[in-house]
């Protein structure tokens, strides 16, 4: 926009330069600009974990280093040698070295704000590249910082070298001082409880303080902002409460505005040809330098070539930090405004080509596919069961330990909790995965995370030798983390992993709050898992649950079989927990009346014999078989399910049936199916909790052609219940076998 209200379109002089934008009116927006830029650098310091920029890693701390030095020093001497050999404009022999240096730049804010928009934050190299460049940051900061301190004192050697010291005694006095007051301030802030409004007035005022003191010692004012917001905690709840105030404030009108500025000091008539081809061979070379200076550091890390270069294009992202630097010089008469102007082309030219290149050379959705079978199904009876767990609402924790619990942990068949606390990303840049450290002793903190992580290792203590816990948190946005359980998911072996669902229950029974984030989520897990996924519907606050913990209460589990390979794998889960001594297990199998090919449900028939075998004199394991006509008589047999268990285990998709038609037409929830949907829905009545359990798809399987869509039906005749004779499920421990069947209308 202000390129085109600029000299070089609307803005020049011969057409309506002067009516659009008079002098006076030019200053005031460069004093909003000026705000502006403060603010928004203030805003990257509060999204910035400075402890990541200072220890970004061994990879991340080499691979950024090595790809700025080479940058550096290639560059430069590109420049000089084409300053020396020639011919050119006094001014862009001037500045072209400063042109070579600033291609050296790895600017972290620029590639967090590309990552975020491609949606790759959460991907390897895109932690990789967002690492690196905090690093790279540090350094850059400190480059610039050095540069403007010359400049602002006119090349001065004494002026220099005393604007350096102060701006040094700056930054001590904010680590050393303006840091541990903050951390004060957070300590008093409630848990949970909103930020008080004088906390963000004493922030901001401080960033105009800052600001204004950069100025007065010598430095430029954008530098006080970005190190006072570097201070401020990230994340909840300072820094988050910050960046809600700020958002869009500075978003859609100061950032804008300075933006705005940039693009109308953008003349592109004063751009002479040559001075446009030497400066475009200087950046496309450094571009190309760079690519090349990663890719030959990833061969020490094993880093495919493709990956490299993506990492490579990642790292020449540009943005509004170059453009912040590109007007620091052009203030300080380095940069005249052709050389300003060629500068602004740069930026807006590679950004237009790395974007749509990464798109093309990297697909995050084909990385972590399964490669083997994960599932419960196929495993080894004495392999270790590993559960990847997804919490995030330490109101749904009772009802997922009693599910871990009920998951039957024994020496011969351990389990292997992998907690993922999902932290949706607020006052922060980069998503983090943040691995919690395994001690024994009960953490005496007051937060949510750690209420979740003491309950998780109770339950390891309780089950010591037969199962381990491992914490982690996922910090990110809900639009991309799945990609960081899928992730884990793969890193760590899982078996199955447990999702939460998105609609939580109020006491009454009602619906308290819904997430369509979550939602998406979960669907996005589903269709990119490595393994075996399960959504737990709780409900558990609707009955208090009890835990099972220790023989405190006996846990009432039934599965629903239908048929196909998502009920196979529901069914092989009841089975392990049905070995649990303080687990009752009913399997109930509905069955499609004269409508029964054995030799389709073969695989079905076998695992069910199986599961009966291994259940002989088990009294607490119970089996019925349920004969219905069509879609309704299930619905109807379901409701006697509504007050009798204390889970409902059922697969997400079965085979093609008539057992299911029409009922696919009301499904609210696609991603728990036909008759999860219908167990999770509010008008069900039930108190149970409802487990909907997928099993991995591995792409080209034949098993997968077993899997079917539910029929969607919405104009059927009337159905007559009384077709179907609905048993009612009895709880006492008696082994059986029962049918239930209409004889009379058959």
């Amino acid at each position: 926009g202000g390129i085109l209200f600029g000299p070089s379109i609307l803005g020049h002089p011969a057409i309506m330069g002067d009516i659009l934008f008079p002098p006076r009116s030019v200053l005031t927006l460069e004093t909003s600009a000026a705000f502006g830029i403060m603010f928004f650098l203030f805003a990257v310091g509060v999204r910035t974990n400075p402890t990541s920029m200072v220890r970004p890693g061994k990879q991340a701390a080499i691979l950024g280093m090595s790809t700025m030095v080479t940058t550096l020093l290639l560059s430069l001497s590109l420049s000089f040698i084409l300053k020396f050999y020639v011919p050119m404009e006094d001014t862009l022999a001037v500045s072209l070295p400063y042109l070579a240096a600033s291609q050296s730049l790895i600017a972290f804010p620029n590639i967090s704000c590309l990552l975020a928009e491609l949606k790759m934050s959460s991907t390897d190299i895109g932690r990789l590249a967002v690492s690196s460049a905090m690093f790279c940051d540090l350094i850059g900061i400190s480059l610039v910082a050095i540069l403007l301190g010359i400049l602002q004192s006119n090349r001065h050697p004494t002026k220099s070298a005393l604007s350096l010291t102060s701006a040094v005694l700056l930054v001590l006095i904010m680590v050393y001082i303006v840091r541990p007051l903050l951390l004060k301030v957070v300590k008093r802030i409630p848990p949970g409880k909103p930020v008080g409004d004088h906390y963000v007035f004493f922030c901001f005022t401080g960033n105009l303080v800052a600001g204004f003191i950069s100025e007065v010692i010598g430095q430029h004012f954008v530098l006080g902002p970005l190190v006072f917001g570097l201070m401020v905690p990230d994340g909840p709840p300072l820094g988050a409460a910050l960046i809600s105030k700020l958002d869009y404030f500075v978003g859609k009108f100061l950032y804008p505005t300075f933006l705005t500025t940039s693009g109308l000091k953008t003349n592109f008539f004063a751009i002479e040809p040559r001075s446009l081809w030497i400066v475009m061979f200087l950046i496309v070379s450094s571009f190309l330098i760079k690519i090349a200076a990663v890719v030959l550091t990833s061969r020490f890390f094993d880093i495919n070539f493709q990956d490299s270069i993506v990492i490579g294009l990642m790292l020449n992202a540009r943005g509004v930090c170059e453009l912040v630097v590109f007007n620091l010089w052009r203030d300080g008469g380095v940069l005249s405004d052709q050389e300003f102007a060629l500068c602004v082309i740069s930026v807006v030219g590679i950004t237009a080509i790395i974007t749509p290149l990464i798109k093309w050379l990297y697909d995050p959705s084909t990385r972590h596919g399964p490669i083997k079978r994960r599932t419960i199904q196929h495993s080894k009876r004495d392999n270790e069961f590993r559960i990847l767990l997804c919490i995030q609402n330490q109101d749904n924790v009772p009802s997922m330990i009693n599910l871990l619990e009920a998951s039957n942990a024994t020496e011969q068949s351990p389990i292997a909790v992998i907690a993922v606390l999902l932290v949706e990303l607020a006052g922060r840049a980069n998503p983090m995965l943040v691995a919690h450290h395994s001690t024994r002793a009960l953490q005496t903190s007051n937060s949510k995370s750690s209420h979740i992580i003491n309950a998780l290792r109770q339950y390891e203590l309780c089950n010591e030798s037969c199962a381990t816990v491992q914490s982690f948190s996922a910090i990110s946005q809900l639009q991309t983390m799945h990609d960081d359980i899928c992730r884990l998911a793969s890193d760590q072996n899982a078996t199955i992993i447990i999702l939460p669902f998105h609609k939580h229950w109020e006491i009454d029974g009602s619906i308290g709050s819904v997430s369509r984030g979550t939602q998406n989520m979960n669907i996005k897990v589903m269709d990119k898992a490595p393994c075996s996924v399960g959504i737990l519907v709780d409900r558990g606050i609707l009955t208090g649950s009890l835990s099972i913990l220790n023989n405190q209460s006996i846990y009432h589990v039934v599965v629903i079989n239908i048929g196909g390979p998502d009920d196979a794998e529901a069914l092989s889960y009841g089975a392990r927990m049905g070995r649990h001594r303080n687990v009752t297990l009913t399997l109930i199998r509905f069955l499609l009346i004269r409508c029964d090919n054995p030799r389709e449900r073969k695989q079905d028939n076998n695992l069910i014999d199986e599961v009966r075998q291994a259940n002989l004199g088990n009294q607490n394991f119970i089996f019925q078989e349920q004969v219905v006509k069509d879609g309704v008589g299930l619905a109807t047999s379901l409701r006697g399910l509504e007050s009798n268990f204390d889970l409902i285990i059922v697969g997400r998709h079965h085979q093609a049936s008539g057992i299911l038609m029409g009922l696919g037409a009301w499904s609210e929830c696609p991603e728990l199916g036909v008759i999860g949907d219908i167990l999770a829905s509010p008008d069900f009545g039930s108190t149970a909790s409802v487990l909907v359990v997928q099993q991995q798809r591995l792409r080209g399987e034949k098993f997968n052609k077993r899997m079917m869509k539910p029929m969607v039906i919405s104009h059927e005749p009337e159905h007559d219940v009384s077709d179907v004779v609905a048993v009612p499920v009895d709880n006492d421990h008696d082994y059986r076998w029962e049918i239930a069947i209409d004889r009379e209308k058959v």
